[in-house]
């Protein structure tokens, strides 16, 4: 299981404008680096060390994955993708954004890239005040003191003054969602993208089945005879594994991430069964279906077929090999009628037709920032 840190961050600007700066910096340390839990107030001071505009600066608390190098390396690109042109000089110049690691948990570091804490944190009431104001009572590890002490004891005396405007913090999927069913047409990648989830927001994932249905591979050497025990089998099995794991909270995880919701099971039936068949079954499914917990989050991969049909060859069931892409066609046309008539659910459709997000992390990081755009449309 990864291990979560916190670290706390100082970011200021003084160039062009600045609070938009300070919250694209704040946007790109949430999208790559990790979820914010606090953002101090704004706070302008005069440029330090040199004469130049005043700054705007803040400091932010971040819960993170990456380790102290890949952090200070994830956070000197982002400083980059937002216009900071460093000199070789060492010299105090203006600065579109700058972004510090002041503290990591409460560890001390040496080495050649990296000294944490900040070695010149105590020293600055620019750093320190927008510090305190969110950890108070956070402890320097080398001083051994609270840093409202640290405060206190600093010998900077230079002007420093709250200003009204307040920055925006980005809502984590952490805190938004208790449930994220992710679905698709057969090859889609639902079960990469709820795995590839689970492991980046150490959430619980619930994965279909399907190795286990005896019918699955008969249905597909003789649809007409086998359809209606597999459609069946499907959904008691997807109600019991969804009440199952739905109703047991985990402590240790941020949230649930499926790779099937339950309305799949009538998706399918709708394409495979026959009138009465179909009747039987809609009577069963609309008992279950009142029972199961709603996700909070649904979200549709849409695939073309010619690569569905790619992704079902490379994958190598060999039950799969002979699916036509008219059965591939009919169960989109399924989820699309659903998706469109289901007006309860808060539904996400991303197009990863020309995405590879399992072998590529730019292509995954497209589709949380999509999601994650979709989550602060729906809470604004």
């Amino acid at each position: 299981m990864k291990i979560q840190r916190l670290t706390y961050l100082s970011l200021g600007s003084n160039q062009g404008e600045k609070l938009k700066n300070l919250q694209k910096a704040i946007y790109e340390i949430a999208e790559t680096v990790g979820a914010i839990q606090k953002i101090s107030s704004i706070y302008k001071t005069s440029s330090w060390g040199y004469e130049g505009e005043d700054f705007y600066n803040i400091s932010i608390s971040v819960s993170t994955y990456l380790q102290p190098e890949s952090l200070l390396e994830e956070l000197l690109t982002i400083e980059s993708k937002l216009g900071r042109e460093r000199n070789n000089l060492h010299e105090y110049t203006d600065r579109k954004i700058d972004i510090d690691i002041l503290l990591f948990d409460d560890e001390i570091i040496f080495s050649r890239k990296i000294t944490i804490p900040h070695p010149k944190m105590l020293e600055r009431k620019f750093v320190l005040v927008p510090l305190v104001e969110i950890a108070k009572n956070t402890s320097h590890p080398i001083e051994k003191k609270q840093l409202y002490a640290c405060l206190n004891n600093c010998k900077d005396t230079s002007s420093i003054e709250k200003i009204s405007s307040k920055l925006i913090r980005p809502i984590p999927l952490t805190e938004k969602y208790n449930y994220i069913a992710v679905e698709g047409n057969i090859g889609a990648g639902k079960t990469s993208l709820a795995s590839l989830m689970s492991d980046e927001f150490n959430a619980r994932v619930v994965l279909e089945r399907f190795a286990d249905n005896p019918f699955l591979p008969k249905f597909y050497e003789d649809k007409e005879r086998f359809a209606f025990p597999l459609e069946m089998s499907f959904l008691a099995d997807r109600y019991q594994q969804l009440s199952d794991d739905l109703a047991q909270f985990d402590l240790f995880k941020n949230f649930i991430v499926s790779d099937y919701y339950i309305f799949k099971s009538l998706i399918f039936a709708q394409v495979t069964l026959q009138k009465e068949e179909y009747a039987l079954y809609r009577k069963m499914f609309d008992i279950m279906y009142k029972e199961i917990s709603k996700p909070d989050l649904y979200i549709y991969l849409y695939q073309n077929t010619d690569r569905l049909l790619e992704n079902i060859k490379k994958r190598g069931r060999e039950y799969e090999q002979n699916i036509e892409a008219s059965y591939l066609q009919k169960i989109h046309d399924g989820y699309h009628n659903f998706i469109k008539t289901e007006q309860h659910l808060n539904t996400l459709v991303i197009d990863v037709s020309e995405l590879d997000f399992v072998n590529s992390h730019e292509d995954y990081k497209q589709i949380l920032k999509k999601i994650n755009l979709h989550t602060s449309s729906i809470t604004t």
